[in-house]
């Protein structure tokens, strides 16, 4: 199967502003595609003290979250405490609770909105 056939199910949204990390997550996602978010999300750490997250969850068709490594899990959640401010989860599913669970820390500024209110949770991030 080529790239064209299987895209990343987790897609970086250009923000315009180096605090402001967003992401889209779409179709099926798999442990690896979750160890990539973490990833990303680590490489903005590196340059930014604090961000804001928002995270699109459209289209999903599941997550392999018994196939996600535990040690990854719980680095992801301690980075988040350490880095997230606010977090805007958008969608509407099982798969949007799950990730914001993970990426998106106590703590921090959480609030959920449904797909058709996404402007909402941009202006909320502004």
């Amino acid at each position: 199967m080529t790239a064209m056939n299987n895209p990343p199910s987790i897609r970086r949204i250009d923000t315009g502003r180096p605090d402001l990390f967003a992401v889209e997550v779409a179709g099926h996602v798999s442990a690896a595609d979750v160890e990539n978010l973490y990833g990303l999300l680590e490489g903005v750490y590196v340059t930014q003290e604090r961000i804001d997250l928002l995270i699109r969850v459209v289209g999903n068709e599941g997550v392999d979250w018994k196939e996600v490594s535990p040690n990854t899990v719980r680095e992801a959640q301690q980075h988040a405490r350490e880095h997230i401010s606010r977090c805007a989860a958008i969608g509407e599913n099982s798969a949007t609770r799950r990730i914001a669970e993970i990426f998106c820390p106590s703590g921090a500024e959480l609030r959920h909105f449904a797909l058709d209110a996404e402007e909402e949770a941009w202006e909320w991030l502004a």
